[in-house]
């Protein structure tokens, strides 16, 4: 089963999804502004993807500062405002056998099939 966090308007996540289905594939799709993921499936993606939180987060986002969030957030306060701001959590990501990768570039994700 392979299963992609995506959003439509990004050109990468778009690329990603044809990507996979270019392969062969036919990921779940789960948009994941419209279907926010809970703290407790970010902390299973950020080990998934084998990465602390800010690595899976969209730092450059006004709402990043509006969160009142830093890089050198706790961990907590990271996964609380990606369950609570969606829009930023880094896209798309990928999620297949156990693993997964964030689709920058669209090729990395690639690995985890």
């Amino acid at each position: 089963m392979i299963t992609i966090w995506h959003n439509p308007r990004c050109s990468k996540s778009r690329q990603t999804l044809a990507l996979l289905q270019e392969n062969g594939h036919a990921p779940e799709v789960r948009l994941y502004l419209e279907d926010p993921p809970s703290e407790t499936e970010l902390r299973v993606a950020t080990m998934d993807l084998g990465c602390p939180p800010i690595m899976m987060m969209r730092t450059g986002e006004p709402e990043f500062k509006a969160e009142g969030l830093s890089k050198d957030s706790v961990n907590d306060a990271l996964f609380a405002a990606m369950a609570r701001v969606p829009k930023l959590i880094e896209r798309p990501i990928v999620f297949a056998n156990g693993k997964a990768a964030i689709g920058r570039p669209p090729e990395a994700v690639l690995s985890i099939l």
